[in-house]
């Protein structure tokens, strides 16, 4: 969590980065933006607010992390403040340089230092980089003794952050602590903000590990359980809503007691943990055997675990309780559940 409250603008400076494809080159500004305090306040909110603190990541190089540019440019700023502008100047033009797609637009590109940010127990500077991408159009209403003019006019919406990052300086030799956002592009474009501009990859926190073995879990039940045993699908179902139930219940997680707990059967048990694996080889992960649980990752993910089974296209049952209380059988008619219940509602 961020205590917005505290923090300050200290310096803010702007250019313009265009598509490199389209050779639209950038704009550099002379000097720092002169801001009052109302103005702060303002562009603290736009930049700021669409920011979630669940997920963290991490800047990152295959290598050597100071070879990550992005990296070696707000350490720069860190370590001495009078580069703040010269540097913003290199992560502008990192950006373009990394702006090679057909849909990328023109924008403004932000480089904010701010002072005094306590994200959850530590306190530190951060700097914030931002894009603004797209433009909206404003009314203004204006009085003229007894009649009213209208004129239209596109500006930035401080209510709709295209791009953004804050890089905490928490964490230097692990590559900083980082907060995301990109809510504008989709498919291969939004690379090119977080993975070819920023490079980062999510920090190996208590979200991470949380993340993961639920995301483990689900693919195990929904996708490898069917192909190594007759399993019906209510019997899914209610490994499903064990899995999540053990993390709601817990507060924290042991894969050994996890996994006699949800799946019980040793031929079970040990599928699965070939199948976790072959799930870290082929993601590149490596899934903790135990840690703190994230709750707000257990409620993220729980909105996937959809206990449903589907029947033809007439019925959904679905299935958030007792597995004994719902049996399948076939009769002349066909095949049918059979469900028992104390009260309708």
């Amino acid at each position: 969590m961020l205590y917005k409250e505290y923090i300050t603008i200290q310096d803010a400076t702007l250019h313009k980065v265009g598509n490199k494809l389209n050779e639209d080159g950038v704009v550099f500004s002379k000097s720092n933006l002169h801001l009052d305090s109302s103005l702060k306040t303002i562009l603290s909110q736009y930049f700021l607010t669409s920011f979630k603190f669940e997920e963290l990541y991490s800047l990152y190089h295959q290598t050597d992390i100071a070879l990550n540019e992005v990296y070696s440019y707000v350490s720069k700023i860190f370590e001495n403040h009078e580069q703040f502008h010269q540097q913003s100047m290199n992560l502008a033009t990192h950006l373009y340089e990394k702006s090679v797609y057909p849909k990328i637009k023109t924008g403004e590109f932000y480089v904010i230092y701010f002072k005094d940010c306590i994200l959850d127990e530590h306190t530190a500077d951060a700097i914030g980089l931002f894009k603004s991408e797209n433009k909206d159009t404003f009314l203004k209403i204006f009085q003229n003794t007894e009649n009213f003019n209208i004129e239209s006019e596109e500006g930035i919406n401080i209510n709709k952050l295209d791009k953004g990052c804050l890089i905490f300086n928490i964490n230097k030799e692990n590559g900083y602590v980082v907060a995301v956002v990109d809510n504008t592009n989709k498919g291969e474009d939004a690379k090119y903000w977080i993975d070819d501009f920023l490079h980062v990859r999510p920090r190996k926190d208590e979200y991470y590990n949380t993340h993961n073995v639920l995301s483990l879990c689900k693919n195990f039940v929904t996708k490898e359980l069917p192909q190594q045993f007759d399993v019906q699908k209510a019997d899914q179902a209610d490994l499903l809503n064990r899995s999540v139930q053990f993390f709601k219940e817990k507060d924290s997680f042991d894969m050994e007691e996890f996994t006699n707990e949800v799946f019980a059967q040793p031929e079970v048990i040990d599928s699965f943990n070939k199948y976790k694996e072959n799930y870290e080889q082929d993601r590149d992960l490596e899934i903790a055997d135990s840690f703190t649980i994230s709750e707000s990752a257990v409620k993220k993910q729980a909105r996937a675990f959809k206990s449903v089974i589907k029947l033809d296209k007439n019925f959904h049952i679905y299935v958030h309780g007792n597995r004994n209380l719902i049996e399948q059988g076939e009769d002349e008619k066909g095949k049918f559940y059979k469900v028992y219940y104390q009260e309708e509602s």
